[in-house]
C-alpha cells in the first residue's frame, strides 16, 4: 500500500472505531481480515497512524476544527508527526487510494496547529469530565501528566529469574537493543522508532523458553514492593491472566504457596500455559465453581493478599489510547463499588501480622487512596506500610523512585512523567499482630 492508501484506510478505519465506540484493536483486525492484499507493514502503519491519532484526538480536533475522523489524522500528522502543509497535501492529492485534496481551511489550519487558549482536557488530551477528578489528584501540572500519558509507551519486559539471569536475557535479546529498567532490577526496555512499530516479542526465543514476560515496569515494581517472601503463603485475588502472578512465583523462588483466584474464570484461562512456559510450580489456582466459596480454607492464614484490582485503567492511557474516550463516568463509579467489594473480601484472608497490597493502574484518587482511607475507617487493625520502608524492597533504587513518585499517606502514585513507567497506585498494609 502507499502512503497515500494508508491515510485513506486509517480514516475509514478510525470512523469505525468512532462511530461504533469499539476498540481500536478489533476495528484493525477486521480490516485487515477483509483486506487480504495488506502486508504486516501496512497494518502495522496503519495502527501506528490511528493510535496517533487517537492519543492526540482532542488537541488534533482543535487544531482542525473538526472531530470528523480525516480531521484528526491530518491534526495528527501535523502535530505529532511534525508533517508540513506541502507533506501533507501530497498524501491528500486525490489520486486513486488516495484521500480527498486539502480544502484552504484546512490548509491554513495545518500552516500553524496552535493549542493557544485551549482548555486543560484539550491540550492534555482526555475527557473534559475527568477534568476535576485529575485536578484533585494534580492540580495544575494535570495537563503535563495527562501529556506524557498521550505519549507512546516502551516495550517493557521483565525477566523471570526462574529461568533466566537479567544480563543472561540482556545478551539474548541484544539484536533488539533492550536497556536496564530504571526502578526494578528484573526490567529491560525497548524503546520505539518514530513509527511506533513493536518488536515481535512473543516470537522471541528468550520469550518461548520462558526467560522473559512482556510487562510494563510499574506493574513489576508493584510485585516487588508486595515483598512476597519465599516459603510464605500468598493470595493473589485478583489474578487474571496471571501477570502478576508469575512475578510473585519468581520472587518467592518457587517456594511456599501461591493461590491464584479471580471472580470470572475466563479471565483466568491464559495462566495455565503462561505458568508452564515460565517453570512455575508454586501456584495453586482456585478459579471460582459456581457458589462454592473456592478460598473458605483460606481465611486468616494469609502472610501476603495481593489485590490487583480492575479499575478504570487510566494509568494505562499510553497502551490503550482508544479506551480514555470510551470510559464514562457511570464506570467510574462501577469500578469504586466493585474495589470496595473486593478490598472487603481481601481483609478476610490476612493474618494477624499480614500483608494487603492493594494496587491499581488508575491516577483517580476515588480509586487508590480513597479506598485505603475507606477501609482504615471499617478496619483500624490495618495501617498503612510508610513509603520510606515499603521501598526499601526495591534496594538502593527505593529511594530514588520515592522521590520521583508522587509521595501519598496512603501509598505511591507512580506516572508516566513521574517515574516513565504506566500510572500505578500502590499501597502496601500491614495487619497488627
Amino acid at each position: 500500500m502507499t502512503p497515500s492508501a494508508r491515510l485513506s484506510a486509517a480514516i475509514d478505519i478510525l470512523a469505525d472505531i468512532i462511530a461504533r465506540r469499539r476498540p481500536a484493536g478489533d476495528a484493525i483486525k477486521d480490516w485487515g481480515l477483509s483486506h487480504r492484499f495488506a502486508g504486516s507493514g501496512d497494518r502495522a502503519a496503519l495502527s501506528g497512524l490511528i493510535f496517533d491519532a487517537l492519543r492526540r484526538r482532542a488537541s488534533c480536533a482543535h487544531v482542525m476544527g473538526s472531530e470528523e475522523p480525516r480531521a484528526l489524522l491530518l491534526g495528527m500528522l501535523a502535530t505529532v508527526r511534525g508533517l508540513d502543509v506541502d507533506a501533507i497535501a501530497k498524501l491528500c492529492d486525490g489520486a486513486r487510494f488516495a484521500p480527498a485534496p486539502l480544502s484552504e481551511d484546512e490548509r491554513t489550519r495545518l500552516a500553524s496547529p496552535s493549542l493557544e487558549g485551549a482548555a486543560p482536557w484539550v491540550r492534555g488530551d482526555y475527557p473534559q469530565w475527568l477534568d476535576g477528578e485529575l485536578k484533585a489528584m494534580f492540580g495544575e501540572e494535570r495537563v503535563a501528566e495527562a501529556e506524557a500519558l498521550a505519549a507512546r509507551a516502551p516495550v517493557d519486559m521483565r525477566v523471570n529469574t526462574l529461568k533466566a539471569k537479567p544480563e543472561e536475557a540482556l545478551a539474548e535479546l541484544a539484536h533488539l537493543h533492550p536497556e536496564p529498567g530504571q526502578w526494578s532490577p528484573l526490567a529491560l526496555r525497548i524503546p520505539l522508532g518514530a513509527d511506533g512499530k513493536q518488536p515481535p516479542i512473543t516470537s522471541e526465543p528468550a520469550f518461548v523458553k520462558g526467560g522473559v514476560e512482556v510487562q510494563d515496569e510499574g506493574s513489576q515494581i508493584a510485585a516487588i514492593l508486595a515483598a512476597p517472601m519465599p516459603g510464605s503463603q500468598v493470595l493473589d485475588l485478583c489474578a487474571g491472566a496471571g501477570g502478576k502472578t508469575l512475578e510473585l512465583a519468581a520472587l518467592m523462588d518457587n517456594k511456599g504457596q501461591l493461590y491464584a483466584h479471580d471472580s470470572d474464570v475466563r479471565r483466568l484461562k491464559p495462566i495455565h500455559e503462561r505458568l508452564q512456559r515460565a517453570g512455575v510450580r508454586n501456584v495453586q489456582i482456585r478459579a471460582p465453581r459456581g457458589t462454592a466459596d473456592v478460598l473458605s480454607d483460606l481465611e486468616g492464614h494469609m502472610d501476603l493478599v495481593l489485590v490487583d484490582a480492575p479499575c478504570t485503567g487510566t494509568g494505562t492511557w499510553r497502551r490503550n489510547p482508544d479506551a480514555k474516550w470510551r470510559v464514562r463516568p457511570g464506570a467510574l463509579a462501577e469500578r469504586t463499588a466493585e474495589q470496595a467489594k473486593i478490598l472487603e473480601q481481601a481483609v478476610r484472608y490476612v493474618k494477624p501480622g499480614g500483608r494487603l497490597a492493594y494496587v491499581t493502574c488508575s491516577l483517580l484518587n476515588s480509586e487508590n487512596a480513597g479506598q485505603i482511607r475507606a477501609l482504615l475507617e471499617k478496619h483500624p487493625d490495618f495501617s498503612v506500610v510508610p513509603s520510606t520502608e515499603a521501598v526499601l524492597a526495591l534496594g538502593s533504587r527505593g529511594l530514588a523512585l520515592r522521590q520521583a513518585a508522587l509521595d501519598l499517606p496512603e501509598g505511591l502514585m507512580l506516572t508516566p512523567r513521574r517515574t516513565g513507567t504506566d500510572g500505578f497506585f500502590i499501597s502496601v498494609l500491614k495487619r497488627a499482630a
